[in-house]
């Protein structure tokens, strides 16, 4: 069954009398319980499909559908509920609230959201999402106080908070040293198994894709290559 389905996107951004053609017609099936690393160089559009497919960005033309809902027929109210239900993103600059400890800066999608769960409840849960990245004893400190790579597995945290079937992640080891990019990709690599979440993650870093069940290989705005496990 596929949890992300696009058909031929195109996405072209004007620069002043031109247009810059990130992509160029790219078709792609994601299956639920998927572990995919969208991979290509620099300027090959990883960054442009990713923030399409989490709703961030809309296409110039082709379709996204999102667990068989089409998304070019929603209006921005319902990308938004649909976003918040369906997936969560991990944003390479972490994106954490300096002055919420770790505890706290997970919870915070199950306070605001429509997700809410009673308090007792949602505390277990968050619980076990900082157990499963290995954070537990670090529930009180702030971001400031937690290296990059603990940093980045608190935003893997906060995105499976609401429980969403897909998690997106953009260039998640980027800004990490090897070692701890590994890390970060075993924490997300066994939530896949555990929770059978899907995971979508873009790198050009050959080390970081090969890891994958699903290799989506980009280059000038076209698949160059796809394979699977």
């Amino acid at each position: 069954m596929s949890v992300i389905s696009i058909h031929n996107l195109v996405k072209t951004y004007p620069l002043g009398q031109l247009s810059v053609h990130a992509l160029k017609g790219v078709s792609l099936e994601i299956t639920a319980g998927d572990f995919v690393s969208v991979a290509g160089p620099s300027g090959s559009g990883k960054t442009t499909i990713m923030n399409i497919i989490s709703l961030i960005d809309t296409p110039t033309q082709g379709q996204v559908f999102i667990n068989d809902k089409d998304t070019a027929v929603m209006n921005r109210r319902e990308l938004t509920r649909l976003r918040h239900e369906e997936i969560g993103i991990v944003f390479q600059s972490f994106n954490l609230l300096p002055v919420l400890n770790v505890m706290e800066n997970v919870e915070l999608p199950l306070v605001i959201g429509k997700n809410r769960m009673p308090k007792a409840e949602r505390r277990e849960w968050v619980n076990h999402l900082l157990e499963e990245v290995g954070l537990q004893d670090r529930l009180g400190h702030k971001p400031s106080e937690l290296s990059g790579g603990q940093q980045q597995r608190v935003a893997i945290a906060r995105a499976l908070a609401t429980k969403p079937r897909i998690v997106i992640a953009d260039e998640p080891t980027a800004n990490l040293d090897t070692a701890t990019g590994e890390r970060v990709l075993e924490v997300m690599k066994t939530i896949n198994k555990t929770e059978g979440t899907t995971f979508i993650f873009s790198t050009h870093d050959p080390g970081i894709w090969e890891r994958a069940d699903h290799v989506v290989f980009l280059r000038d705005g076209l698949i160059e290559s796809e394979k699977r496990r």
